[in-house]
C-alpha cells in the first residue's frame, strides 16, 4: 500500500507533537563552547571558522563536524554552520524539555539558528528521537527542517539521483507514544508483632 507523501508528513509532525515536550528552553542562554584544531576569525564579516575535529556545546546542544562557522548578530544571537568531512556526516543532538528524550540528526551540513531556534539537516539527512537510550522515530530525506520551539519538522525527499525534476522518497519510523501510567500497588501482608523468631505465641 503507498502512503502519500503528505499524510506521512502529517505523522511524523503528530509523533513529535503528541510527546508534548519542546527543545530545552535553558539552552538559549547558555555560553557556546568550541573545540577544534584550528581558528580563523574574520573581523570584517565578524564570523569564526573552526576546522579539524569540531566539537560545539551549547547547553544540552552538541553539534560536530569538520569546520563549523559560528557568527553572531548585534543582539547577541548566534548562527553556526557545520559541514562533514568527505564520506561523512555532521552531527546535531540536543535533549527535550522535562522528559529523558533526545532529538539527533546528521547531514553532510547542519545549520542552526540560535534567533528562531531551528535546525536545518541538508543532503542525506537523518534525524531520531530517542527515549532515553532508546530509538523512538527515525526520518530520512534530503532536506530536514526542524523547529525547536514547536516540535515540528518538515521533511523534502528532493530530486532522485540523475534526474533534474521530481522528488525523491521521504521515510520514517514512528513509534507510538508509550503509557506510563503505573500500575496501582498491590498490598503486601499485614505484619504483626512478635516476642519469637518462629512467630508463634510468647
Amino acid at each position: 500500500m503507498t502512503i502519500p507523501l503528505s499524510k506521512l508528513l502529517l505523522c511524523a509532525v503528530c509523533a513529535l507533537a503528541a510527546a508534548g515536550a519542546s527543545a530545552e528552553k535553558a539552552d538559549r542562554n547558555k555560553p557556546m563552547n568550541i573545540e577544534s584544531d584550528a581558528l580563523r576569525y574574520d573581523d570584517l564579516k565578524q564570523i569564526s571558522i573552526f576546522t579539524g575535529n569540531v566539537v560545539l556545546t551549547k547547553g544540552t546542544i552538541v553539534i560536530r563536524g569538520a569546520r563549523i562557522e559560528v557568527q553572531q548578530d548585534p543582539e547577541g544571537y548566534q548562527f553556526g554552520v557545520a559541514i562533514a568531512g568527505p564520506g561523512k556526516r555532521a552531527f546535531f543532538r540536543q535533549k527535550r524539555e522535562g522528559v529523558d528524550e533526545y532529538i539527533e540528526g546528521e547531514g553532510e551540513s547542519i545549520e542552526y539558528n540560535g534567533k528562531s531556534d531551528i535546525v536545518k539537516f541538508i543532503k542525506a539527512a537523518e534525524m531520531r528521537r530517542l527515549r532515553g537510550a532508546t530509538l523512538a522515530d527515525l526520518t530520512t530525506g534530503d532536506v530536514i527542517v526542524y523547529d525547536n520551539n514547536t516540535d515540528v519538522f518538515t521533511v523534502d525527499g528532493g530530486a532522485p539521483k540523475g534526474t533534474t525534476g521530481g522528488r525523491g522518497r521521504v521515510r520514517a519510523m514512528l513509534t507510538p507514544k508509550q503509557d506510563k501510567t503505573p500500575e496501582p500497588a498491590t498490598p503486601g501482608p499485614t505484619l504483626r508483632a512478635t516476642t519469637t523468631l518462629g512467630g508463634g505465641k510468647p
